[in-house]
């Protein structure tokens, strides 16, 4: 399946800078497995984004959202 995955992160110190909004939007094919794993990490892993992206030290508040986009034929 063909997906949108936005990732926003609102306050936070990367580079030792402060940011007020960082927005990434990437599409992407993944299977239902791999969007559930993706949703799981993301809502169970403590520090996910300080841990998984150099540079970020501290996130005041973030989403993620996975949008599932229509298959062009």
């Amino acid at each position: 399946m063909h997906v949108k995955l936005t990732l926003t992160l609102r306050n936070a110190l990367v580079n030792n800078r402060w940011v007020d909004v960082v927005s990434l939007e990437w599409n992407t094919q993944a299977s239902p497995e791999e969007v559930l794993h993706m949703s799981q990490e993301w809502i169970t892993t403590q520090n996910f984004l300080t841990r998984h992206m150099s540079g970020v030290k501290k996130v005041g508040e973030s989403s993620f959202t996975i949008e599932p986009l229509e298959e062009s034929s």
